[in-house]
């Protein structure tokens, strides 16, 4: 599953490489229609990632788990049908929304043209993620990454040919990348897709048999279980991005040390975002069991390997930050040495960051693997935006820390979900969360 993810930065990061050969503009343009795209993806994501502790209980309880485990596997594909046609209304005014938000009109056009190509990738990565969930619960989730290491060069094959103009294609520039993004997304699917109705540990599932069959209790399991995760992703993505705001008030050299920062810990948070994901599994999977002592053992477990990893990465953060920013900048640049030294700073702060960072995410995995999500999304309303940004409002802007100031505040709120996560989770018998 870490493996997973870390292949999954791999597809986006070609993207950029590619776009960024059109130059300034096309990645300015492209920033604006990703991040619109993204927010309903990630959305869609959570969604969907109802389906793998719904699936890992029900193997978990071994009573028509075949059946069950299709039916839910069914729904779940549902729902993300459901959630892409609105989201494909509200994307193809891409253009229109960026204007009104105030964007230049030549860039919220070329975001536009991106857009038209890339929105259709929301329904096939969707269905691609809840089939992932459902080899991953499973506990089978290699072919996952398979599928996805595969997936790499073949993105930036059709982006090439798409954007450039190769292989007898004609050069469609943005819209060439966004038609790239939406057959790489329908690759994943028939790849995963294929897998299953060819391996027999998967085959046996009957996962394309009695597609249509109505279930309106499990329909409305993968939605009470699913939207308060979607809601829960949502603010945790919307408050990076409200960060960012707040980087751009201060000046450009912040703005670009905080992206720099916050890519380096995205990239080690997909190691700690992976022991939550197989978190949710054996959690779940203990769940449907019953079996309360391998559920704490399930979940302690993970959230001390989740948070040792943390450990370690916070002493890389603290020993190297220079050889790790030099990765993203030329730090030998002295037009880039303010944004260098704001960089090394702010992962002095990440060194925190990363400690609860990790232990919020796999907090979040364990409850999820116990179908605990409409409190843990509360959580995340109060610890994000209420500690995080109001912390980090105060502490750069009237007492005069600065960028530091709002990493310090990302870190606080952070840690407050973690403890709020992790204080549930030690009272989940007593808070009658785990069925006995």
């Amino acid at each position: 599953m870490i493996a997973g993810n870390v292949a999954w930065s791999g597809i986006a990061a070609t993207d950029l490489l590619l776009v960024g050969r059109l130059g300034a503009e096309a990645v300015a343009a492209g920033a604006l229609a990703i991040n619109l795209f993204n927010a309903l993806l990630i959305f869609g994501l959570g969604l969907v990632t109802a389906a793998a502790p719904l699936i890992a209980s029900e193997r978990g309880r071994r009573r028509h788990s075949v059946r069950d485990v299709r039916r839910t596997v069914h729904q779940t594909l549902r729902a993300a049908a459901f959630f892409v046609l609105p989201a494909w209304l509200i994307l193809w005014h891409c253009e229109a929304i960026l204007r009104a938000m105030g964007q230049e009109p030549d860039l919220a056009r070329e975001a536009g043209h991106l857009m038209r190509g890339m929105q259709w990738a929301l329904l096939p990565f969707l269905c691609f993620t809840t089939l992932r969930n459902f080899i991953s619960a499973l506990e089978r989730p290699l072919w996952g990454l398979i599928i996805m290491l595969l997936a790499i060069p073949f993105n930036v094959l059709v982006g090439w040919a798409l954007i450039f103009g190769h292989l007898g294609l004609p050069a469609l520039g943005l819209l060439g990348a966004g038609i790239a993004s939406t057959l790489s997304s329908t690759f994943l699917f028939l790849g995963l897709l294929t897998v299953i109705l060819v391996d027999r540990r998967f085959r046996r599932y009957r996962l394309m048999g009695r597609f249509w069959t109505r279930d309106r209790d499990r329909q409305r399991a993968v939605w009470t279980l699913g939207l308060p995760i979607a809601i829960t992703l949502g603010l945790e993505v919307t408050v990076f991005n409200a960060s960012a705001f707040l980087m751009g008030l201060i000046d450009r050299e912040s703005l670009a040390a905080h992206a720099v920062a916050i890519q380096i810990a995205s990239l080690v948070f997909m190691v700690p975002m992976g022991i939550g994901q197989a978190a949710t599994v054996r959690v779940g999977v203990a769940y449907g069991r019953a079996d309360p002592a391998a559920i704490g053992r399930a979940g302690w477990l993970a959230l001390i390997v989740g948070t040792g990893f943390a450990m370690a990465a916070a002493l890389m953060l603290v020993l190297i930050p220079r050889p790790l920013v030099s990765i993203f900048l030329d730090v030998h640049d002295p037009a880039n040495l303010a944004t260098a030294n704001l960089a090394v700073s702010f992962l002095a702060v990440a060194a925190l960051f990363q400690l609860v960072d990790a232990a919020q995410a796999v907090g979040a995995g364990v409850l999820r693997g116990i179908q605990d999500t409409k409190v843990p999304m509360i959580f995340a309303l109060f610890g994000y935006w209420i500690i995080g940004i109001g912390i980090g409002a105060l502490l750069a802007f009237p007492m005069g820390l600065h960028g530091v100031g709002i990493w310090f505040g990302l870190a606080a709120g952070l840690g407050t979900v973690a403890i709020l996560l992790i204080a549930r989770w030690s009272l989940r018998d007593r808070l009658g969360l785990v069925l006995r």
